[in-house]
């Protein structure tokens, strides 16, 4: 019997660690093929390849980025191998199976819940006797056609569960790809709008089994290891055991967990604080909201004065990037209240903020109650919300532009200096700033139109002008400075005419050649000939003294500066330096 596992994934990149799970608890009987694609792959591509392989059975694992790609996938299939068993698991099936089996009956099985044992229980029946109702925690249709849904199964020993980081075939491309990693399942909270909260209880792989498995990946080239526990430092002294292998072995691959940074100790911050690489680890918090009634109501515990000491701790370390979320749309949050959940979360400084929308899951308490607060979601997939009581769905709709531009703006990190000028001195908040410019942009119809870099700087420009924004000159200046930071290489296209002529910038030029100790003595360090700074540098001039502002953020327009951008030859850099000028004659 030929058996091929698949999943559609959101992106290239991502990989699916359930089906390394199946194939790894199957392998001793069954020979399991594994089949990768993304959910932008036409469904033709997916089902020609499928057909290819010739499988007797396929499973499918389903999330809610891809069930509604994975339904067209399975009737083509159906219709062109009507002989073909189809099992699907994961998430997205294993709640509400009955109304699954009925809307798709092109599949004749659905493993419910953790996979691994029952997937390898049906290959038993399914090349033997096929005595389905032997087999628990799956639903199936009898000889009749009727749906039958069997009990489920108790949770596995974690340990009796072969490693999924070990198949050969996966080498070649675990540097280019992300690799996803558990050491435990189950979470310890109850939030009603997670289907992790269904789980009771939190269970641990062997820690020497998880460091073999790391060290193994990294060895083998892995460059970006995300942890999927649901709270990965609930455990203390596990994660602290993990902390310090990852500092030891980690050989520049970088980690991502999910933590709950309320519950994190002071005495951990401090040992990441002194011993974390830079740039090495990564934390993923769920803030969601900083409504205590609305947190409540989802029996959400946090502590947001011990969560902003931990960001606050973390953020001063330097060493760890910070990727915090918020759920528009929960329970008693309205439009003002969830203007102030974005800004308190806003002001903590992380260097991404991940604004979501509420999913109605199944399976969570959270949509059982629907009605309670007058919910209205999509049908299908994704099953965002559309309103409720108090959050009508023209306010989703002004939240999702602020989602827009801050994903444009901020979380891509195009203009970090320049976005914190605004937000600091140009508008009553953070918030406000995505939003009026969000209304902006889609007043202008920017939505339905793609961007270049060069685009976002001039549509911003246009904003602020129309806007009447005091001390544009100022503004523009740091975001001369933000586009040439965006490259890697010397820009060939500006969105602005260079304040200099081309006589003052070869006098520039050379005078940086010949007296670079003007400049700075790092930048001296740097030795470069005149002929160098014309291949690999820009200049140019800003209205105030960039030098002061760095330094202590004062705006002072008693003279000028000179910025120098430095961009290394191999694109692995840019350095910037100023200089003060008192009018653009000093020059030379």
């Amino acid at each position: 019997m030929k058996v091929v596992v698949s999943s559609l994934n959101a992106k290239y990149i991502h990989t699916c660690l359930a089906l390394r799970y199946l194939k790894a608890f199957c392998r001793d009987e069954f020979d399991v093929d594994m089949a990768e694609y993304t959910i932008k792959d036409p469904v033709m591509n997916i089902v020609s390849d499928l057909f290819r392989r010739d499988p007797d059975v396929i499973g499918f694992s389903c999330y809610i980025w891809n069930i509604e790609e994975t339904i067209r996938v399975i009737s083509v299939l159906k219709k062109i191998k009507p002989e073909l068993t189809i099992v699907l698991g994961g998430p997205e099936v294993s709640y509400d199976t009955e109304y699954w089996m009925n809307r798709i009956p092109e599949v004749d099985c659905i493993v419910m819940g953790e996979g691994e044992e029952t997937f390898l229980h049906l290959l038993r029946e399914l090349s033997a006797s096929r005595k389905f109702h032997f087999v628990f925690g799956i639903a199936y249709r009898n000889k009749a056609g009727e749906v039958c849904v069997n009990p489920g199964r108790p949770k596995l020993n974690l340990d009796d569960i072969p490693s999924p980081h070990r198949f050969a075939e996966d080498e070649p491309a675990l540097a280019s790809r992300v690799v996803y990693f558990e050491t435990s399942r189950g979470c310890p909270f109850s939030c009603q709008f997670c289907l992790s909260s269904i789980e009771v209880g939190v269970r641990y792989f062997d820690i020497e089994r998880t460091k073999a498995d790391l060290l193994h990946l990294i060895d083998s080239g892995a460059k970006l290891i995300k942890f999927v526990d649901r709270t990965f430092n609930i455990k203390r002294e596990y994660a602290m055991d993990i902390f310090q292998f990852l500092i030891d072995n980690h050989r520049g691959c970088v980690f991502q967990f999910e933590i709950t940074a309320d519950i994190m100790r002071p005495e951990v911050l401090d040992f990441l604080a002194e011993h974390a690489p830079p740039g090495v680890f990564r934390f993923e918090i769920g803030v969601q909201s900083t409504n205590d009634a609305t947190n409540e109501l989802v029996k959400r515990r946090q502590n947001f004065a011990k969560l902003t000491r931990t960001v606050s701790m973390v953020k001063a370390s330097g060493k760890i990037d910070q990727h915090l979320d918020l759920i528009a749309g929960l329970p008693e949050e309205d439009y003002a209240s969830f203007r102030k959940t974005f800004n308190d979360v806003f002001a903590l400084g992380p260097e991404e903020l991940q604004l979501g929308f509420l999913k109605m899951l199944r399976g969570t308490g959270l949509r059982h109650d629907a009605d309670k607060y007058g919910y209205v979601y999509m049908d299908h997939s994704p099953y965002e919300i559309l309103g409720n009581a108090i959050l009508p769905f023209s306010d989703l709709m002004r939240i999702k532009r602020v989602e827009d531009v801050l994903e444009k703006y901020w979380n891509a990190h195009r203009m970090d200096r320049t976005v914190r000028y605004l937000i600091d001195r140009e508008f009553d908040s953070a918030f406000d700033f995505f939003q009026l410019f969000g209304d902006y942009w889609e007043e202008r119809g920017w939505q339905k139109i793609g961007h270049q870099l060069e685009d976002l700087f001039e549509r911003l420009k246009a904003f602020l002008l129309d806007r009447g924004t005091a001390d544009f000159e100022v503004i523009e200046g740091l975001m001369k400075l933000d586009y040439f930071l965006n490259h890697k290489y010397k820009p060939r296209k500006i969105w602005w005419d260079f304040t200099l002529d081309k006589t003052a910038q070869l006098r520039g030029m050379r005078m940086l050649a010949e007296q670079p100790q003007r400049v700075s003595p790092a930048f001296a360090a740097l030795g470069l000939t005149e002929k160098e700074l014309h291949k690999h540098a820009v200049i140019e001039t800003l209205p105030f003294d960039l030098q002061r502002y760095e330094l202590d953020g004062t705006i002072d327009r008693s003279g000028r500066s000179l910025l120098t951008v430095v961009f290394e030859p191999d694109g692995s850099g840019t350095r910037h330096f100023s200089m003060r000028l008192e009018s653009a004659a000093a020059i030379g």
